[in-house]
């Protein structure tokens, strides 16, 4: 009686372990195949004069560069995105 409850603990072990790896692969097999995101050339955009603004206290930052397009936060909030005309050189 004794190394039949043997025997069964050890197939009901072996089961789970096939079940478990199983299931690890198959998670693993479909994490493995997503797609990777579209790499974005870097851009110079300093000229064109666009903003991130912090509406709850007013800090700005300035883009010069522009490459995956990720609003930043501040203050908490995600600033807004805000394009001015630029500033046009003084002749003298």
């Amino acid at each position: 009686m004794l190394a039949l409850t043997l025997v069964l603990r050890l197939v009901v072990a072996a089961v789970m372990f096939l079940l478990i790896l199983f299931f690890g692969m198959t998670f693993l097999r479909g994490v493995g195949r997503l797609i990777p995101k579209e790499r974005i050339e870097v851009e110079d955009v300093a000229d064109l004069a666009v903003f991130f603004v912090c509406g709850e206290c007013g800090t700005e930052f300035q883009v010069t560069r522009l490459g995956e397009v990720q609003v930043p936060r501040h203050c908490g909030e995600p600033m807004q995105v805000v394009r001015r005309p630029r500033p046009q050189p003084l002749d003298t």
